[in-house]
């Protein structure tokens, strides 16, 4: 067995490793975020009031075009929608 042999064999060895290294790790991660994909996406609600009770916020427009966040509870369930016309007159520039 000359030198060229011995490094090629080398480098076919590192080459098995390396590919059963990669698909050995991918398989795990493709595992992980199938299974576990939930997880990692929980976000807090960082205005959380009391045992586990999230305050729920809406953002709504005011009349000179300021998003605001208004506390849910606060908004009444009886609103009609609002037409094209009424909202262009509406907004005050």
């Amino acid at each position: 067995m000359n030198i060229n042999e011995k490094i090629n064999q080398q480098n076919l060895s590192s080459r098995r490793k390396f590919v059963w290294g990669a698909s050995i790790l991918s398989a795990f991660v493709a595992t992980a975020a199938t299974i576990g994909g939930s997880f990692w996406n929980k976000k807090k609600n960082a205005t959380s009031i009391g045992k586990g009770t999230a305050a729920k916020t809406i953002k709504m427009l005011t009349e000179d075009g300021k998003l605001v966040e208004i506390d849910a509870s606060l908004i009444t369930t009886n609103a009609k929608k609002v037409t094209d016309a009424e909202l262009k007159n509406w907004i005050k520039k």
